[in-house]
């Protein structure tokens, strides 16, 4: 089996009861080790107004974990669009290109991101700013490519970096993919939080896929949810400790046995791990794999990341 690229969305969570300083420390921890074990990426998520997510604004972070590592990829996964400004993000995005030149993933999403309330104070009426996501999408991609004008006057991002931000959509439906095909950016598809086809959506966004400047050709990353420990027996009764917290998830169902439902769960050693991963590589045809691990624990989560980086055969 071929080794793969693999990367990690990470969404600041406070385990156990840790401070919010705590769970970015841990973030920053784990963004330094997946460069060291291989991975080609490190995302962090948005979220807003929940108290058990640090992570409210990703591209400060971002800041400060390009300064801790060297090489791997950085991005937001995603930055949630419908709440700002495209040339605000293009800005910040470009403006961490030029501070780490060739590391920057600018992921976007449509999701509020929080309750509804804090959703209003965020941006106000969040349902009539989804309804212009498609030219939201539209002038953030003029941006990155320089084509952009407001009342027939040219508009830059600045600053202009050498080696822009390389944007992704993120998304669980047809209309992210779309929306990705439709201005050329790659696709990220959410299998850990989707019941829907997602080799079909997936596919869908390849027929559709037009080339920008920037990008001559469709790239596929899923993210999924995966615990990984030394036995199988180890990983599924974190997979239960899991379920105890969160008793509405999959995660850690009975019924799974180590396996998952719908490509969307992986749970067990090293060897069923690396299956898996190649099982959900060859169904959705994919260029990346990105991992989500479930709040099991800050050292348990980085054991598990680990392992999974030996199961992808990109660490030993």
């Amino acid at each position: 089996m071929t080794n793969m690229a693999l990367g990690i969305l990470d969404m600041s969570p406070q385990l156990g009861g840790a401070t919010a300083e705590e769970a970015l420390r841990q973030s920053a921890l784990l963004a330094r080790s997946a460069e060291e074990w291989g991975y080609t990426r490190y995302w962090l998520s948005e979220h807003h107004g929940m108290d058990s997510l640090a992570c409210t604004a990703p591209e400060v972070m971002l800041a400060h974990i390009g300064a801790q590592t060297q090489r791997i990829r950085i991005g937001a996964g995603a930055v949630l669009l419908p709440h700002y400004s495209p040339l605000k993000v293009a800005e910040c995005f470009n403006l961490l290109s030029a501070l780490y030149p060739g590391r920057i993933d600018l992921g976007v999403g449509r999701a509020p991101g929080g309750d509804a309330h804090t959703t209003m104070a965020l941006s106000g009426n969040f349902l009539a700013h989804v309804g212009e996501m498609p030219g939201k999408v539209r002038e953030l991609c003029q941006l990155m490519d320089g084509s952009y004008r407001y009342d027939g006057e040219p508009v830059r991002a600045r600053p202009q970096p050498a080696e822009p931000p390389e944007l992704w959509m993120l998304g669980t439906n047809t209309k992210s993919a779309d929306m990705a095909a439709s201005c050329g950016a790659y696709y990220a598809f959410g299998q850990f939080m989707s019941s829907s086809d997602g080799p079909e959506i997936v596919q869908t966004y390849r027929d559709a896929f037009q080339p920008s400047e920037q990008r001559e050709r469709p790239h596929v990353m899923v993210a999924v949810h995966a615990i990984c420990a030394e036995t199988d027996s180890e990983a599924l009764t974190l997979a239960e400790k899991f379920r105890a917290q969160f008793p509405d998830s999959p995660v850690g169902r009975p019924d799974l046995k180590g396996t998952d439902d719908r490509l969307t769960l992986i749970v067990g050693n090293v060897q069923r791990v690396r299956e898996r991963l190649h099982e959900i590589r060859d169904a959705y045809e994919a260029d990346e794999i990105m991992i989500v691990c479930p709040a099991i624990g800050y050292a348990e989560r980085l054991e598990s990341f680990r392992l999974t980086a030996v199961a992808a055969g990109i660490a030993e």
